[in-house]
């Protein structure tokens, strides 16, 4: 999978990944793919609920301890 952007949101706890994944998204295209990493566990269920509510797709989500990766692309 073609990754066009990456964003690096380790050490940070909600909601600032879901911030900086929102940001990123709004300076991409449509169809482009966004890849956050996180260690916030609680970001698994906040992607998911950013996705339904602002119409990007989530492609993918993996848990590789400590970090949690979530692939989106953009509407």
């Amino acid at each position: 999978m073609q990754i066009d952007r990456e964003v690096d949101a380790r050490g940070l706890n909600c909601p600032l990944p879901i911030l900086k994944a929102k940001k990123a998204l709004s300076e991409m295209l449509s169809g482009d793919v966004l890849r956050v990493v996180c260690t916030d566990a609680g970001s698994m269920r906040d992607f998911q609920a950013f996705a339904r509510q602002t119409g990007n797709e989530l492609l993918d989500q993996q848990t590789a301890e400590p970090d949690y990766v979530h692939i989106l692309r953009r509407r």
